[in-house]
């Protein structure tokens, strides 16, 4: 009795405090990233329940973890399920390594509702992830294949999440291209994509490219809050976001990619732990482009359409190094309790 009781406790002390959360997460767009490098996060089951009451309805997890899994089963909220980038070379090695992944992690979870496959995350040959290059496609195609044998093909589709350093020129977004000595690794990639009707996951964090240049770019010009800048084409960008994602958009059409679409598989701000940090200019950032990718105005390459995105992340994650990784939680965990790290 008293463990129910402290049960009903948490879940009282959840649900108040969630009611005055800022994050609207209504539009059919957006979701979350689910992260669990942290200290004293909630479990899964509240994790479930946390998205339930934000109107959270979609989720990437990095990993299959099995109690993850299975509080999702039977939840309604649609899934990017990651393949590590640990597994990437054993998924690689054989057909039959790739099918006992899916039996394991996709198929014996029927009530789970996967949406994405995400084969490797960030995995680039010129960064602490090369050693993984090589595997990256083997294991997308056998991932693939494993998922249309058992009939899941039209339901689940297979793809990787990159990072934008991988583009090389990028301004003006229509000269964008993939950096020349990655090419041989990316164009077969995006090629492949293109020829099974798959998007491309891309991590876009226009705070990077901000610290990286703050100079030459303008802070509200980041964070949704400037009027825009015409660019030397004659394009009008009102956001960096709209400018890193277009510059992508034209790497993979030069890359054989013009079918591609994108999927924003994480973008966020920190509240802490570096330069213009704080859990203002993370609220705005966050509300602006929720707002943003929600409506139908899209991107000045690709207008009229919402764009699929999920914010970075539900948590802070204590576990991670540099100082700075810690803070991108949109709520803060504690061992009774969560709430919103914007109130």
């Amino acid at each position: 009795m008293a463990g129910a009781k402290r049960r009903l406790m948490r879940t009282m002390i959840l649900v108040g405090l969630l009611l005055i959360a800022t994050l609207d997460f209504t539009g059919a767009q957006i979701g979350a990233c689910y992260g669990r490098l942290g200290n004293s996060l909630p479990s899964p089951a509240d994790v479930v329940a946390l998205c339930n009451l934000n109107n959270i309805r979609r989720i990437r997890i990095y990993d299959p973890h099995q109690p993850t899994l299975q509080a999702l089963g039977g939840s309604n909220i649609e899934v990017i399920l990651g393949v590590p980038n640990t597994d990437l070379q054993s998924v690689a090695a054989s057909q039959a390594n790739a099918n006992d992944w899916v039996q394991s992690n996709v198929r014996n979870y029927t009530n789970v509702r996967f949406r994405y496959i995400a084969v490797g995350n960030e995995v680039s040959p010129l960064s602490d992830t090369a050693q993984y290059a090589n595997f990256l496609l083997p294991a997308i195609r056998n991932i693939f294949n494993a998922i249309s044998a058992a009939g899941l093909g039209n339901r689940i589709k297979v793809s990787t999440a990159l990072e934008t350093g991988l583009v090389g020129n990028s301004f003006p977004p229509s000269a964008g291209t993939f950096l020349p000595q990655v090419r041989n690794f990316i164009t077969p990639i995006v090629q492949f994509l293109a020829s099974n009707g798959a998007p491309l996951l891309v991590n876009i964090y226009p705070y990077f490219a901000y610290i990286a240049n703050p100079r030459d770019i303008a802070l509200d010009y980041v964070l949704f809050t400037s009027s825009g800048m015409v660019t030397p084409d004659g394009v009008r960008y009102q956001n960096l976001f709209d400018a890193i994602l277009d510059a992508t958009y034209s790497a993979l059409e030069r890359a054989g990619g013009s079918s591609v679409q994108i999927v924003v598989s994480e973008s966020g701000w920190p509240s802490a732990g570096g330069q213009a940090t704080s859990i203002d200019n993370a609220r705005i950032y966050n509300n602006n482009l929720i707002r943003h990718v929600n409506g139908i105005s899209g991107t000045p390459k690709r207008p009229g359409r919402a764009i699929e995105t999920y914010i970075f992340s539900l948590f802070d994650e204590d576990q991670k190094t540099p100082e700075l990784e810690k803070h991108f939680g949109i709520f803060q965990a504690h061992t009774w309790y969560t709430q919103s790290v914007f109130n």
